[in-house]
């Protein structure tokens, strides 16, 4: 078994490396996440400044094997590509992968049909776009929300309760045609498993 750790950008993404459905189907290919998750506290922390501090962090309280960095894109206010957002989050010795989701994780939520049907009540629900909307998927998520008078709540808030109530699942958002950076994702975790 390979241990695998994370370091994620923000409060929100923290649930997804801490869902049981996406540990059960790591361990399917021999990967364990370790505990803690380590937050950033948000985009200005995801810098190459102080990316050593969660790192080592991480290595010292789990020593994982493998550690992963999830951040978002937000090509607005970080970077206008995902090779410019990873040289702003920057190497370090102990960080085996960067996963960059297109514009934010929120995305990856859009792209799972199945889940935003459950959210939403509508077995029509599709998004085409999630990652090439004109708005962040963030903004998108609330419109949903108020065109069905059910607002998401907090990003965190939502995040946690998207995936534990409406099951999300990685997975199908990376078959989503217009989703490659969750396809990028689970590829590259996929390949993690074989090593």
């Amino acid at each position: 078994m390979v241990t695998i750790g994370f370091v994620v950008e923000g409060g929100s993404d923290e649930f997804l490396p801490k869902s049981p459905k996406f540990r059960q189907w790591l361990e399917s290919f021999k990967l364990q996440v370790v505990d803690p998750v380590i937050d950033a506290g948000g985009n200005g922390n995801m810098c190459n400044r102080n990316i050593g501090t969660y790192v080592d962090a991480l290595f010292t309280q789990s020593n994982p094997d493998k550690i992963i960095v999830l951040a978002d894109l937000d090509p607005d206010i970080c970077a206008p590509c995902i090779e410019a957002r990873k040289a702003i989050i920057g190497d370090h010795k102990h960080i085996d992968l960067v996963i960059i989701a297109k514009k934010a994780i929120e995305a990856w939520f859009l792209a799972d049909t199945e889940a935003m049907r459950q959210w939403t009540g509508d077995e029509d629900f599709e998004e085409k776009e999630p990652e090439n909307m004109q708005c962040m998927p963030w903004d998108r998520l609330k419109q949903i929300g108020q065109d069905r008078k059910r607002g998401p709540g907090s990003k965190k808030a939502f995040a946690r309760k998207f995936i534990r109530d409406c099951n999300f699942d990685i997975r199908r958002a990376a078959n989503h045609p217009n989703c490659p950076s969750a396809r990028y994702f689970v590829e590259k975790l996929t390949e993690l498993g074989r090593t």
